[in-house]
């Protein structure tokens, strides 16, 4: 490995900060806003919702079919 290459353990690939600091950080009074970017971001905060409800369908599937 390189110097600048750093060994990523696994909370790095299944850390959800980013995720949830999405939802409840704080509107940025000098960022420009219109229609478009409100539907934007509206639409990215369902598609991430509808995902997680998924993931956690799928993980209790497959947890229920084990036992």
């Amino acid at each position: 490995m390189n110097d600048k290459e750093e060994k990523k353990g696994t909370g790095y690939y299944f850390g959800l900060g980013e995720v949830f600091t999405y939802f409840f950080r704080k509107k940025d009074p000098n960022r420009p806003t219109n229609a478009s970017l409100k539907m934007m971001h509206g639409v990215n905060k369902i598609s991430i919702i509808m995902f997680l409800i998924c993931l956690i369908v799928i993980v209790s599937r497959f947890i229920i079919r084990a036992i």
